[in-house]
């Protein structure tokens, strides 16, 4: 009879945590046609009861970083921007002269500007969405090499591969989420996703679940949608998604984790959306496979790890309804959040959120004293000295003779001219190489630690 309760409340508990989990999205039908049709238009806001979403034809959408801290309030009203999105993962860094600064994780290009990661692994082992100079995407895997400086008209690196039935992930494809154990385990419960994917027409969807969802969830929505690659730019933390006049960004948004606390990381920089001025000239098809690779498991033994993957992960989604929907109701009677509004959870919470060790160090100063009482009650806190609004290492200038000689004209290597790269990649400096705008920034020192 023990025997029989000590196996029965185990599988009864994983049952149950099973049953409650919400349900996955449906995969689309063989056939079935677009879930959005692109009738012409360059950009289009589609939000649906799942999620907030874009779709962007990137022949006449231009993608441009939008620098400084907590500029949300700013990008909602910036009338000449079509949208704000999350950008991808950053570290911080103090330089030479004090200054603090946010490099990316990945490399960026936008036009004939480059940022290029200071961890040259990190950008090596992760994902990137480029768009050539005739308008087609590539979702594709490392970094921003000299060829594909030349190729791409934009490049978004540093980026976490959901899926892609167009390519697959080279032997040292790492991802963002493989550093340790604690980042894996994040990564795997359920959290708002932002996601960048390719529609079968060629064009860019971007994406925002309005609900936490899993990682098995976000690859489902993902195939529902119909999109041929699917990639991370960040955790929900993190996440941004801004029209104009239309969806901001507020405090209630943020509050994705319990306990009345905003669980949002103030971010350095955003994406942002415009029209383009002269738009890029080709075909959204051009290079794009039209038969997907395989999506199931090929033989038994990986079938039963993505058996066992799925029933992980129903049980990480069961496990969070039961916290959202019981455990946190009852808990907030018990420790209600204190502080300015609710936006401060209680000390003695359990469900307090921890640090943010990815926000600017004014802002964590800030934190440390609202948490330990010191700032006067009823009175306006002093303002935060943030860093500057372009307090980003310096980006590496392509020199004129290094960009595309004409409208639509790749210099670099293609299927139609695959020898061209030889001739033109010396034009394009290497990664480090002093530039028009060289950086001339020693390897900067650490942050130094809280206090």
């Amino acid at each position: 009879m023990k025997r029989a309760w000590l196996i029965g409340l185990p599988v009864g508990a994983l049952t149950l945590l099973i049953a409650i989990a919400p349900p996955m999205p449906q995969a689309p039908r063989a056939g079935a046609p677009l879930l959005t049709r692109a009738d012409g238009q360059p950009f289009r806001y589609l939000p649906d009861r799942d999620t907030y979403a874009l779709d962007i034809d990137p022949r006449q959408v231009q993608l441009d970083l939008f620098e400084g801290w907590d500029r949300e309030q700013e990008a909602y009203a910036d009338q000449g921007a079509l949208a704000f999105v999350s950008g991808p993962m950053y570290e911080r860094h103090v330089d030479a002269d004090g200054r603090e600064i946010s490099v990316p994780l990945g490399d960026l290009k936008f036009g004939e500007r480059i940022w290029r990661g200071r961890n040259r692994t990190a950008a090596r082992q992760r994902a990137f969405v480029g768009i050539r100079h005739d308008g087609s995407v590539a979702f594709g895997y490392g970094e921003l090499s000299p060829e594909r400086a030349q190729r791409f008209e934009s490049f978004i690196g540093g980026l976490h591969s959901i899926y892609n039935d167009l390519e697959q992930p080279p032997s040292d494809y790492r991802g963002a989420y493989s550093i340790s154990m604690g980042q894996q385990i994040r990564y795997l419960l359920p959290r708002i996703r932002m996601l960048y994917g390719l529609r079968p027409d060629g064009r860019l969807e971007v994406l925002m679940s309005r609900d936490g969802l899993t990682l098995e969830q976000t690859r489902a929505l993902a195939r529902s949608r119909g999109l041929r690659a699917a990639y991370l730019p960040d955790h929900a933390s993190k996440s941004r998604f801004i029209v104009p006049g239309q969806k901001g960004f507020s405090d209630a948004d943020a509050n994705w984790i319990s306990g009345g606390a905003t669980s949002f990381v103030h971010v350095p920089y955003m994406l942002r959306l415009s029209r383009r001025a002269v738009p890029l000239q080709g075909s959204l098809l051009a290079g794009l496979a039209l038969a997907s690779g395989p999506v199931g498991c090929g033989n038994p033994f990986q079938c039963g790890q993505t058996l066992g993957g799925q029933l992980v992960d129903r049980v990480l989604a069961g496990f969070n309804r039961l916290m959202e929907q019981g455990v946190e109701p009852v808990a907030r009677l018990i420790w209600a959040p204190r502080g300015k509004g609710t936006q401060r959870p209680s000390v003695r919470s359990p469900l307090r959120e921890p640090p943010i060790s990815a926000d600017p160090i004014a802002l964590q100063a800030r934190q440390r004293q609202e948490d330990s009482g010191q700032l006067p009650a009823g009175e306006a806190p002093p303002p935060l000295d943030l860093p500057a609004d372009n307090a980003m290492a310096a980006p590496e200038v392509l020199p004129p003779d290094a960009l595309p000689a004409g409208e639509g004209t790749a210099l670099g290597a293609t299927a139609d001219n695959p020898g061209s790269a030889a001739e033109a990649t010396s034009a394009i400096p290497e990664a480090g190489a002093d530039v028009a705008t060289p950086l001339a920034v020693p390897p900067p020192p650490p942050l130094p630690p809280p206090n």
